[in-house]
């Protein structure tokens, strides 16, 4: 027996080492794009960009390799979209705290986030979501993934008085084309069976633009987020993270300076744990449902490894200098193409690690390149909904408005927190009180909380 059977059991879940390091690279290229776009946002709050991207490769490195060899399933971590935007734009720029403020509530935040996972209220939370919605949760990460990858592209845009529509130059526009030809060419791939199609695909559209830029049809415009897909070298030498290390300890410093700054500095580190807990909740809860991982009896595998480990990767993010540090929705797309053990996401570590001297390579890889993989991954990820119970109102009001509201809010935690309240109504309007379990009811009064009394 290999080393690698008895560490990732690999032929219990029906894989192969290619196979998991097949799907690893594929998640890899679909949420790489979190290394330059961290730099933008946090560097944004006043943050040395060199250090930046060594926090951001570094904080997915340890978070993405404990969350393989510990827990033993194939999901992916970094820093979060949303949550660090929340850092740079809100935090720091709006309410005008520091970085190593927000760093030091991140911290703080990470290291609660530890403790209800080691005693295992945050699987007790994930445990407490009825099946109905779980599959509810799971559909609407898929449609908020497809909203996401068409928004990045161009596919869609904004209209003031329709919310969004469909971009009317689709096929004028050079990078909104090669999106959809990339998409043509991916569910080509994936109808005919082809193995690692999704990672096929990605490169045949990268591949597609750089000819397109060099027969001049594709022209970079960095004003407009359209950058050179030609990269510039192969190789290069990893920045200093000093000027970040540790700036958290200094946060705290400041956060206990005095009673206001305590204040709002609790204000600060519970609105990060609210956006993360709930929005992690449901990733989780998304991708272990699509990846059939989910017992008979509702429970989830190794969920309390799985939740510690995002704990930890918050804090040690935190301390590197990166905002908060989360499961991302991206893993759908490795388990999409195979991955089935944690070695998927040991295989996604050392490509973080490795990025650190390839950034030249992985930085130009574009958005619409990734796009089409990442529309299949949210067509996949509605898959579930096979098992919902449309015909079902007290299952199927609460289970539109959780996918309702995740596209539309532009949020997974909200739209959790539409529907768990919506299920508890209705529970409650059809005298079916004794269905909701104590802890749902506590979700309840939480959320109606964080609805009267914070932002």
């Amino acid at each position: 027996m290999s080393i690698l059977e008895k560490i990732f059991h690999l032929k219990e879940h029906g894989s192969t080492p290619a196979t998991e390091v097949r799907a690893g690279l594929t998640t890899f290229v679909t949420m790489a794009c979190i290394l330059p776009v961290n730099i933008d946002i946090l560097s944004a709050a006043g943050l040395d960009q060199g250090a930046v991207f060594m926090a951001t490769a570094l904080s997915a490195v340890v978070g993405t390799l404990l969350m393989g060899l510990w827990a033993g399933l194939p999901f992916a971590l970094a820093p979060g979209m949303g949550l660090n935007a929340f850092f740079a734009y809100t935090v720091v720029l709006t309410m005008g705290y520091s970085p190593a403020f927000a760093l030091a509530a991140v911290l703080v935040e990470g290291l609660i986030f530890f403790v209800l996972s080691i005693t295992g209220v945050r699987t007790m939370l994930l445990d407490s979501i009825p099946k109905q919605l779980r599959l509810a949760m799971a559909g609407g990460i898929g449609l908020f993934i497809i909203f996401i990858a068409l928004s990045n592209t161009g596919i869609i845009v904004d209209n003031p008085a329709l919310l969004v529509q469909v971009n009317p130059d689709v096929l004028r526009t050079p990078s909104v084309c090669l999106a959809v030809i990339g998409m043509i060419i991916t569910v080509f791939l994936w109808v005919r069976k082809i193995k690692g199609s999704l990672l096929l695909g990605i490169l045949l559209t990268w591949g597609l633009g750089i000819l397109a830029e060099l027969a001049g049809w594709y022209v970079p415009k960095p004003d407009a987020q359209l950058y050179s897909l030609i990269p510039t070298g192969i190789v290069s030498a990893p920045p200093s993270v000093d000027s970040l290390f540790g700036l958290a300890f200094t946060g705290l410093q400041d956060a206990i300076a005095s009673k206001e700054a305590m204040m709002n500095f609790l204000v600060v580190t519970l609105t990060f744990f609210y956006l993360d807990i709930f929005g992690a909740l449901g990733t989780f809860a998304g991708v272990m449902t699509k990846a059939n991982m989910v017992r008979e009896n509702g429970e989830f595998p190794r969920a309390d490894q799985a939740f510690a480990t995002d704990a930890i990767a918050t804090a040690a993010g935190a301390v590197l200098g990166t905002s908060t540090v989360t499961t991302y929705i991206e893993s759908a797309s490795g388990i999409a193409d195979g991955g089935r053990t944690g070695l998927t996401a040991v295989a996604v570590a050392m490509l973080f690690l490795a990025s650190i001297f390839f950034f030249p390579i992985v930085s130009v890889i574009p958005a619409f390149a990734t796009a089409p993989a990442m529309i299949m991954v949210g067509i996949l990820m509605c898959e579930p909904l096979k098992e919902f119970e449309w015909a079902n109102r007290e299952a199927a009001i609460p289970g539109i408005l959780t996918m309702l509201v995740m596209v539309v809010g532009n949020s997974i935690s909200d739209g959790i927190v539409w529907g768990i309240l919506s299920w508890i109504l209705l529970k409650a309007a059809s005298r079916k009180v004794r269905d909701v379990s104590p802890f749902l009811w506590g979700l309840g009064l939480v959320f109606v909380l964080k609805m009267l009394f914070f932002d």
